[in-house]
């Protein structure tokens, strides 16, 4: 239940905390399940543990590219089946979409550069930046993440506290909503009169028009997506969060479906002056559209 979860850092454990093993980790509340990786559910996810466990898995300390749980094969550590996005997996794309950190723990089988030598430690607050859907070094499909740390400056944030609403027991969790702006994501949202390319909105502040750019294909590992004109779409807050977790997709014919159905939401808008590289919507789709 989302009641139960505990999102942030759980008192008496800071970052650095050491545990024996999953027993004692467990007692500590800092990650609860025995043997998952992931402790959550369709509500959102708490914790993960990085443990060697995927072959899919990249650790590089600050930034994890961590691969979502089902199809394992324990004995081997390789992938045997498909993922879904159910459980654990379908709690992380959830806590990316709500803005909830999530606490990292590290065991002594991950990588050796960034692990410790022995048991489990609890390395502090991450927060899911991106999800999608991929075909790991074993044929399978498997659901990705990438975290980056709290107070990363790899993303903008903003962080928003609520004290009010946590229980005694708990410590406030950071909440961030995550918008890019630089002066060709400014560039784009000017030639499109600040207009969604999808639904065609303007939205109008006191301020002047809003609207946000969505890179087509992901910024930053392992995606490298480029930081140009071609690369970014106008969108407004609605589809942008819809484009970016893969719940609409822009076909070959420049049509915008549903991902769960492939219902028609209609064409794409273009205008004069911004080119969009077909290359990177076709990226997209591959790495969102089951």
């Amino acid at each position: 239940m989302a009641s139960e979860r505990i999102y942030g850092e759980i008192p008496g454990y800071s970052p650095g905390s050491t545990f024996r093993n999953r027993d004692d980790l467990r007692a500590s509340g800092v990650h609860r399940p025995n043997q998952a990786g992931i402790c959550g559910g369709s509500d959102g996810a708490e914790s993960i543990v990085v443990s060697g466990g995927y072959v899919d898995d990249e650790d590089y300390g600050s930034e994890i590219i961590y691969t979502g749980q089902g199809g394992n094969d324990p004995t081997t550590k390789r992938q045997t089946a498909d993922q879904q996005l159910t459980r654990g997996n379908l709690g992380l794309a959830r806590s990316q979409i709500d803005g909830n950190p999530v606490r990292v723990v590290r065991g002594a089988a991950g990588d050796p550069v960034h692990s410790p030598k022995v048991g489990l430690r609890y390395d502090g607050l991450f927060r899911v930046v991106d999800h999608w859907l991929d075909t790991g070094k074993d044929g399978f499909k498997i659901w990705r993440y990438r975290l980056v740390t709290l107070e990363s400056v790899d993303l903008p944030f903003t962080g928003v506290h609520d004290a009010a609403a946590a229980p005694a027991a708990r410590t406030e969790a950071t909440i961030q909503r995550l918008v890019r702006s630089t002066a060709v994501a400014n560039g784009v949202k000017r030639l499109h009169s600040y207009r969604c390319q999808v639904c065609g909105l303007q939205l109008a502040t006191p301020a002047g028009p809003y609207a946000e750019a969505a890179h087509i294909r992901a910024l930053g590992r392992p995606h490298n997506g480029p930081d140009v004109a071609s690369n970014i779409l106008c969108l407004c807050p609605n589809d942008h969060l819809l484009f970016d977790t893969g719940a609409i997709y822009v076909d070959a014919n420049g049509v915008v479906r549903q991902t769960d159905t492939a219902a028609e939401v209609g064409k794409l808008r273009l205008v004069a002056g911004h080119s969009v590289d077909w290359d990177h919507l076709a990226y997209h789709r591959r790495h969102h559209k089951p």
